[in-house]
C-alpha cells in the first residue's frame, strides 16, 4: 500500500516540477466549475495517474487541478469518489493521501447534500461542524499506516473551528445564508426514504449525503486541519420526491457563494 502511495506521489512530482501545493480541495458533486477561478498550471486526467480510481459518474469530470487560487498553491479534484461506486476506502480516500505526500498543510472539502433541517433550506451554504459516520467501512480499517498517522485518531473535533467561525464571517460580510450542521454520510446511490430522513434527523443530522466522511476521518489521520461546506440541494425534511439532474442544477446554481467563501477563505489561511 505505502509502495504504492509513493510510486503515485512520484510521478505526480515529475509532472509538477516544482509546483509545491499548500492546500487540497476536494470539488463534490456539481461544484467542479471553482477550477474556472484557479490559475491552472498542470492538468492530470485521472486515468493517467498510477493508482488513481476512475470517477464513473458523468458530472464528475475526474481531472486533478494544480495551480493558484487567492495567492495560495491548490491542487484540486474536480471529481471524488464514492463507495456507491464499487471503490475501496483505500481508493477513496488515495488522493488524499497523496496530497498529504505533496505536501498540503490545509484540506478543504465540499459537497452537495440533502437538507434533513427544516431551518436549512435549498440553495444554502451549510458549514459542517461535525458528522455522523454510517458508511458500512472505514478507510483505517486493516494493519495501519504508523508512518502516516497514529492507530486510534481522536475524531473529537474533525472540522477546524477557527476556519469554521472565518467561513461563518465571510459568508455573512456578502450576506449569504450560511448554516453550520452536522452532516450524515450513507453510502447510496438511493436516496432517502421517508423513515430514513426521519430517523437521521432524530439521530442528530443536519443533511445527509454519500461522501466526505472518508476523506475527513484519513486527513484527521494524517493531521491535516480540514474545512469542509455542503451546498444544500434539496429537502429531505419536505418528503417530495427529487433527482440527480435537480440535485446536480441546484449545486450549480448556489456554487457561485460557495466559490466566494472559499476564495476568500483561502485567502485569509496563513
Amino acid at each position: 500500500m505505502l509502495q504504492e502511495l509513493y510510486e503515485t506521489t512520484e510521478y505526480i512530482k515529475r509532472k509538477i516540477g516544482e509546483f509545491k501545493p499548500e492546500v487540497g480541495i476536494v470539488l463534490g458533486t456539481g461544484l467542479g466549475n471553482l477550477v474556472e477561478e484557479i490559475d491552472i498550471e498542470y492538468k492530470l486526467m485521472y486515468p493517467n495517474i498510477p493508482g488513481f480510481p476512475i470517477s464513473t459518474l458523468e458530472f464528475h469530470l475526474g481531472r486533478l487541478i494544480f495551480g493558484t487560487l487567492s495567492g495560495k498553491k491548490v491542487v484540486a479534484m474536480q471529481g471524488r469518489f464514492h463507495f456507491y461506486e464499487g471503490y475501496s476506502m483505500w481508493q477513496i480516500t488515495f488522493p488524499i493521501r497523496v496530497m498529504k505526500l505533496l505536501g498540503i498543510s490545509h484540506l478543504i472539502v465540499s459537497n452537495a447534500s440533502g437538507s434533513l433541517n427544516p431551518d436549512i433550506k435549498r440553495g444554502d451554504l451549510m458549514i459542517i461542524n461535525d458528522h455522523i459516520n454510517l458508511l458500512p467501512d472505514n478507510p483505517l480499517r486493516g494493519r495501519n499506516l504508523d508512518t502516516l498517522g497514529p492507530r486510534f485518531p481522536d475524531m473529537l473535533s474533525p472540522y477546524e473551528q477557527p476556519l469554521i467561525e472565518k467561513a461563518c464571517s465571510i459568508a455573512e460580510s456578502h450576506n449569504i445564508s450560511c448554516k453550520q450542521g452536522v452532516y450524515v454520510s450513507v453510502q447510496g446511490p438511493n436516496l432517502e426514504t421517508r423513515a430514513e430522513y426521519k430517523y437521521l434527523r432524530i439521530i442528530g443530522g443536519d443533511a445527509v449525503g454519500m461522501s466526505t466522511v472518508p476523506e475527513v476521518i484519513v486527513a484527521n489521520h494524517m493531521g491535516i486541519p480540514v474545512f469542509a461546506i455542503s451546498v444544500i440541494t434539496d429537502e429531505g425534511f419536505s418528503a417530495q420526491p427529487t433527482s440527480i439532474e435537480e440535485i446536480v442544477k441546484v449545486a450549480q446554481e448556489a456554487e457561485p457563494k460557495m466559490t466566494l467563501v472559499l476564495k476568500e477563505l483561502l485567502a485569509s489561511l496563513n
